[in-house]
């Protein structure tokens, strides 16, 4: 088993795969060093000398500079660097020709909807418009289970406490995202349950919604109705008989659309688990196609990276927009721009928001940014897009599945047992947390320091992806998860 490494010739670290003790002899580039102290998995440690103010480098970047001087082969962390990042940035497009080849076609089993979407699920979902609802809501799905047979495969509600008492961009994203849910081909069926009198009513969102098959969507207005759990049975019975009809049937991965996030990360997310993602993702989207890469505050640092991959000049300018305006909305609310990473990261290895930036990125794989998303905006463009989201792991990952993803690909090195309104395939950067939490982690990425390669597990991965698109359940499933959240950024009245 590796027990370091060096990622990138330039780097000035190295990172402990697992636990070293201080004394241990450590060999990189025909280099030889002593580890001065003990260095927890995942962790850095220096190749050389570093002064003061010295750029920290990993991945061949900048991840910070040192807050005083480092010896050789010393831990180096959150107490002797801190980031090197300011407030705005200026930018220039320094196009890089990344395409990638063609490969031969994989299929699914997926359904075939009557507006021609794809779906990997056959699911009856229960959207509450209004959070008053939503104990109602909940009741509905536990009354409704018996409705589960055939193809169809779940019941579920997506409590939120929005929908009233909200103003502008809050009050549109609500909006939005409820209707992205309504339209989302994993639905078979929904049953839209307002309340009757908040400011996202049924009428008003009908106005996101769009045209709709009246078969597959069904509302109800609680206050209209003398008792709406009966009332909402009997149009659950409505929409099980039409959703009951669909079948699976073979769909090429062109139609595919996987979102990408991660959560939780440990010093070998960067090394194991973001980069299989990424390698997967260039791999779907070599077959035609499409991924999603999201939460916008931790491409901070590494965003010329994305931004120069971008297509064409527009994408790129759209890129910037979409770093500079959620710097804005950060310092709008008077909010450090890099208060990041989490006490978690910082246990599991990461120093800086550069770090946790290089690391995160890793998922977008090589290939060209082909579109830039606004939240809660539906994905058009094949290929890679990049997603306006923050990077709360229960909103950002509900963000990915508003704009179209049918799965999301979630990596981590600590683990977490959330679900979102998608299939929620949980990747983890290291064995022991795949070994611990086998309730939670559907796929293990920790044996790429113990031996496998990435493009082996790439491939694995890919193959474990079209098993779940083709209805494996995933471990958030098997133990009934359905999550969602809404981003919130102003005002409640």
């Amino acid at each position: 088993m590796q027990k370091y490494i060096k990622i990138h010739p330039d780097d000035k670290v190295a990172v402990a795969l697992s636990p070293l003790e201080a004394g241990t002899v450590v060999t990189i580039d025909k280099q030889t060093l002593t580890l001065t102290e003990d260095i927890p998995q995942g962790h850095k440690f220096a190749l050389k000398d570093l002064e003061a103010g010295e750029p920290v480098v990993k991945y061949g970047y900048p991840i910070g500079i040192t807050k005083e001087a480092v010896k050789t082969g010393s831990w180096i962390h959150v107490h002797n660097m801190k980031t090197g990042l300011g407030d705005l940035l200026t930018y220039e497009y320094d196009k890089q020709d990344t395409s990638l080849s063609p490969t031969e076609k994989r299929f699914f089993q997926g359904y075939r909807r009557r507006n021609g979407k794809v779906g990997v699920r056959n699911e009856i979902w229960i959207i509450p418009t209004v959070g008053c609802v939503n104990n109602v809501a909940t009741a509905i799905e536990r009354k409704a289970q018996t409705l589960v047979k055939g193809s169809i495969e779940a019941i579920a509600a997506f409590p939120h406490p929005y929908g009233c008492s909200q103003m502008g961009d809050d009050q549109d994203n609500t909006r939005k995202i409820l209707a992205d849910l309504i339209n989302h081909p994993n639905a078979g069926g929904v049953l839209v349950l307002g309340l009757g009198c908040e400011n996202s009513n049924i009428e008003e969102l009908k106005k996101f919604i769009g045209p709709y098959d009246e078969n597959r969507v069904k509302f109800l207005v609680a206050q209209e109705c003398e008792d709406e759990i009966t009332e909402s049975l009997k149009l659950l019975e409505e929409l099980a008989d039409f959703a009951g009809k669909a079948k699976r049937e073979p769909i090429n991965c062109n139609e595919l659309i996987i979102g990408m996030k991660c959560g939780g990360s440990d010093g070998l997310s960067g090394i194991t688990a973001n980069p299989v993602v990424g390698a997967f993702s260039d791999l779907l989207i070599s077959k035609g196609g499409t991924t999603i890469l999201t939460e916008v505050p931790e491409m901070f640092g590494a965003e010329t990276l994305l931004m120069n991959r971008c297509e064409n000049e527009e994408l790129f300018e759209k890129t910037v927009h979409l770093i500079n305006d959620f710097k804005n909305y950060f310092t709008s609310h008077n909010q450090t721009i890099y208060e990041n990473p989490s006490p978690g990261n910082k246990k599991g290895g990461i120093s800086t928001l550069e770090d946790k930036s290089m690391g995160c990125t890793q998922k977008s794989g090589s290939a060209p940014v082909r579109g830039v998303l606004s939240y809660g905006e539906p994905v058009r463009e094949k290929g890679l897009n990049l997603l306006s989201a923050p990077g709360n792991d229960l909103v950002a990952s509900t963000a990915l599945a508003a704009s179209g993803a049918h799965i999301v690909l979630f990596t981590t090195g600590r683990g977490t047992p959330f679900a979102s309104p998608v299939p929620t395939v949980k990747i983890s950067s290291n064995s022991n947390l795949y070994g611990h939490k086998k309730n939670w982690i559907d796929f293990n990425c920790g044996t790429m320091v113990e031996g496998t390669s990435l493009s082996e597990l790439s491939n694995q991965l890919f193959d474990y992806v079209i098993a779940v698109a083709s209805g494996e359940e995933v471990k958030s499933e098997k133990a009934g998860f359905h999550d969602m959240a809404i981003f919130k950024q102003g005002v409640t009245l």
